[in-house]
């Protein structure tokens, strides 16, 4: 809260600050204190849009450089192969103000804390891929997004990371809402379109589509399991 309070003090304006506990009322009142225009909040929260854990993205080489993922930007693709892949150095962690971002050990990858972020946008600004996003706050956390911003041909993709996005268009097709694109080799999920309705992830063949915070599909009964009910 004390970030948060001297983020809100130093900003010019509130556009795209947002209390996460709070919401609107709370910035409302911050706004009349402050005497700055609050204007209409749209709760967002900060996304990482890469996948490719050691399980998916087999580590190519090692790099033994500094540790910053500015830095290794500049030098090399990454230990993954992957030109548009997480680096894992923690850039967006060590900008954060918040707390809301830590590197798990485990997949190497940023993972974002929703009740934390305040969508201030200083991990979209240090991550040198471009892999992190703001994303409209949905009904208990939901998201569905592409995690992936490759947009070498498909072919190359899967090379590197296998649960790249490789163009094949099958989400854009199956979508009810015309809530998928598809540009330069690369699918993208409009959160202001989406209604949530997880068509298109079981379309994706190379499972590029997450859905996070939502309930286990049900188990589809078997011909078996209907007869063996009857």
């Amino acid at each position: 809260c004390r970030n948060f309070a001297e983020a809100l003090v130093k900003a010019e304006t509130l556009d795209g600050l947002n209390c996460p506990v709070g919401g609107e009322s709370v910035m409302k009142e911050v706004a009349r204190i402050l005497g700055k225009e609050a204007g209409a909040q749209v709760p967002m929260v900060a996304v990482v849009r890469c996948n490719g854990t050691p399980e998916y993205r087999p580590r190519t080489n090692v790099y033994d450089g500094v540790k910053s993922c500015a830095v290794a930007h500049l030098l090399y693709t990454g230990e993954g192969g992957c030109p548009t892949g997480c680096l894992g150095y923690g850039d967006c962690v060590d900008v954060c103000q918040f707390d809301a971002i830590h590197m798990d050990p485990e997949t190497g990858l940023p993972v974002v804390t929703d009740d934390k972020c305040t969508a201030c946008g200083a991990c979209v600004k240090a991550c040198p891929r471009n892999i992190i996003e703001l994303r409209k706050k949905n009904k208990k956390d939901r998201k569905i997004y592409i995690a992936c911003v490759n947009q070498e041909k498909g072919a190359i993709c899967i090379k590197n990371c296998k649960v790249s996005c490789i163009a094949c268009g099958k989400c854009v097709k199956v979508c009810p809402f015309d809530a998928i694109t598809m540009e330069n080799n690369l699918a993208y999920i409009d959160a202001e379109k989406c209604r949530l309705c997880r068509k298109c992830a079981p379309e994706c063949p190379t499972h590029a589509i997450l859905e996070i915070n939502f309930p286990p599909p049900k188990a589809a009964e078997t011909t078996e399991a209907k007869e063996q009910s009857a």
